[in-house]
């Protein structure tokens, strides 16, 4: 049985698949990461150093009763360092059940556009590795760099992370 072109014109073609992805500032760079990993926008509060922790892991912060880690993706993607203020936000996001806080500069907004809008990453941008990027968007004199989550702090740097619960590490934070 074959398809009539009417029939197959309504099926849905791929460069027509939207994504939606939160996009936000870092030292006036604009960089993104898929709504589907976000779990809340936070203002920045209070964070907990960590004792031999990597530099760009500002720290934790207790979310409910779970500790995330928070990293400063300038730090890790050796950005200009830029003060913090009433604009900066922690964003909580969550890949393969692992949750992570990225202290980012300013939230912008919730963008939506075609997977055919998303070009391939196939040398580093500014100062972020091809490894940490899913890929670029370039729309209306903006380039918006889609991060891959998974490659920012693997499980294994979190293992290495000293446990806060920890008497020995609990003193050294001042508990």
């Amino acid at each position: 049985m074959s398809q009539t072109t009417s029939e197959i014109s309504n099926l849905p073609q791929p460069e027509t698949v939207q994504a939606q992805w939160v996009v936000f500032t870092l030292a006036g760079c604009e960089a993104a990461v898929a709504i589907r990993q976000v779990r809340e926008i936070l203002r920045v509060g209070e964070i907990t150093r960590m004792p031999k922790a990597p530099p760009f892991l500002d720290g934790i912060i207790n979310l409910r009763g779970k500790i995330v880690p928070v990293i400063d993706l300038k730090k890790r993607f050796q950005m200009p360092m830029v003060d913090r203020t009433e604009e900066s936000r922690v964003l909580i996001v969550e890949n393969q059940d692992q949750m992570l806080g990225f202290l980012v500069d300013k939230v912008v907004e919730v963008l939506r556009f075609s997977t055919a809008a998303m070009e391939p990453a196939r040398e580093p941008v500014l100062t972020v590795g091809v490894e940490f990027l899913d890929g670029l968007v370039v729309m209306e004199k903006r380039l918006i760099l889609l991060l891959r989550l998974g490659k920012l702090l693997t499980f294994d740097d979190v293992k290495a992370l000293p446990d806060p619960h920890s008497p020995k590490e609990g003193n050294k934070l001042g508990h």
